[in-house]
């Protein structure tokens, strides 16, 4: 499947649910406490994250979708410091304030990037379900995916009210289900429970036939659009009315903290389909995101260019050749991880010991070389009939295996003036004896305030004469 990065900041997304605070409070273990068999714990740093409803519409927010958020809260410190940590990243939010309530927080004591407690604070909310009602119909305008984020604290008393509402007006519905009864997710677009939510409905599965076939019975029950079951190590699985089952393999290099997953993962498919991606691909980037996330410690939030980046993985174009398209956006990639970018061209016929020392001369100049090779006929224009002696593609995949060299793309002018004013490199390369003004593509880079470089040629390394050794005998 073919996985590109949408246009996140199309795809406005309305987030309704049970909001909380994550607290943690970080510090030191060096002792055990004379009073319990417990270890005593300095705290040295506190830190808040929103959870819940608020993770969702954070993720949401870090891929570059605009957000809304709707919830309950008390009237209290960790309601501020929930606002204000949504504000930052540019949440709406739209808080119904019960004074005589605290806010939901649960607090985690780390020691060494270990867990070592959880304290929850709360109380169910008694929301006033009508109010919500209206604060949801006033901001339905506008957004594209409805998520309903539910942890059964209180906040969602009338889902069908809210499903209908944003039904009638042609947005999805979203839902992240919590409970022993579904039926209250009626007519929603997608839910997306965990396998254990699944079977604490439907009752165990003991093969992938079982499961398909209660999923199947419960999206005719509930009239559900599709049904997305997350299953841990066992990747995902995406049932659709009359369509096959599509099963995603887990995609985590390493499993360091859970916590938040669910959220990533319907964050990431409501703002892609919010974007206008169709289902199976959303799915597979929130399995992408999933994959990240869990090897973060904590409540965490995927970005637009971490999700990218895995994107380009799966793409094979995170080094070789690609096309222009494929560079700009690898090289967006890696501005937004503070990389330098090092750009160099040439025909690179029949590659020798010149041209590998310079190449990597070049790539030392930066964290990232874009090697730009002239295409066959604009070869055979400079260099005369008979040349190139190699094809273009057969240049290209010699220079991709090279170390130095991370990005490979050809060009069909004389110069690559056109490509410089798109790539936009941080430094230009070029290997010579002649000065900086005499680099072709100088003045477009020095313009916009990049650097230009002239480096060493090693002596007795040259493709024509290569060739001309070779006619001569």
């Amino acid at each position: 499947m073919k996985l590109s990065m949408p246009r996140f900041d199309q795809a406005p997304v309305l987030v309704v649910g049970d909001v909380m605070l994550d607290r943690y409070w970080h510090g030191g273990t060096s002792r055990i406490s004379p009073e319990a068999p417990v270890p005593v714990v300095k705290v040295e740093q506190i830190e808040d994250r929103p959870g819940g409803a608020a993770n969702v519409a954070l993720n949401i927010a870090a891929l570059g979708a605009p957000a809304v958020l709707v919830g309950v809260t008390g009237a209290d410190e960790a309601a501020e410091s929930l606002c204000n940590s949504l504000a930052a990243v540019g949440v709406k939010t739209c808080f119904q304030r019960i004074a005589a309530q605290p806010t939901i927080v649960k607090l985690r004591v780390m020691s060494r990037h270990q867990q070592l407690l959880r304290l929850d604070f709360e109380e169910p909310f008694n929301t006033d379900a009508a109010a919500l009602a209206v604060q949801v119909e006033q901001q339905l305008a506008g957004v594209k995916v409805l998520v309903l984020s539910d942890y059964g604290k209180g906040a969602l008393r009338n889902h069908q009210a809210l499903i209908q509402a944003a039904r009638a007006k042609g947005i999805a519905v979203l839902a992240d289900p919590k409970g022993k009864d579904f039926s209250i997710y009626r007519g929603a677009s997608l839910i997306t429970p965990n396998l254990h939510e699944f079977e604490t409905i439907v009752g165990h599965c003991v093969d992938e036939a079982e499961l398909v076939a209660k999923g199947a019975r419960m999206m005719h029950e509930l009239e559900l659009g599709a049904l997305l079951i997350t299953r841990g190590e066992h990747g995902m699985t995406l049932l659709r009315p009359a369509h096959a089952p599509l099963h995603l393999p887990a995609r985590a290099r390493e499993v360091f903290d859970v916590t938040g997953a669910g959220d990533t993962v319907i964050s990431t498919l409501a703002a892609s389909l919010a974007a206008g991606e169709e289902l199976p691909q959303a799915v597979a980037l929130a399995n992408l995101a999933a994959g990240i996330v869990v090897g973060k410690l904590g409540t965490a939030a995927i970005s637009a260019p971490e999700l990218r980046r895995a994107i380009q993985r799966e793409a094979g174009s995170e080094r070789g050749v690609l096309s222009p398209e494929q560079l700009l956006l690898a090289i967006e990639d890696a501005r937004a991880h503070g990389e330098k970018i090092v750009f160099t061209n040439g025909c690179f016929d029949i590659l020798h010991a010149g041209h590998v020392a310079y190449l990597e001369q070049a790539r030392a100049q930066g964290d990232r070389l874009v090697l730009a090779v002239n295409d066959d006929a604009s070869v055979s224009r400079l260099k005369g009939p008979g040349r190139p002696i190699n094809a273009v593609d057969r240049r290209m995949a010699v220079l991709a295996g090279l170390g130095a060299v991370d990005w490979v793309v050809s060009f069909s002018e004389d110069t690559p003036e056109n490509l410089l004013r798109e790539v936009k490199p941080d430094v230009l390369v070029k290997g010579g004896d002649y000065g900086i003004e005499q680099v072709v593509g100088a003045e477009i880079v020095s313009a916009y305030g990049g650097e230009v470089r002239v480096l060493g040629l090693v002596e007795n390394s040259s493709t024509t004469a290569i060739v001309e050794k070779i006619r001569s005998n």
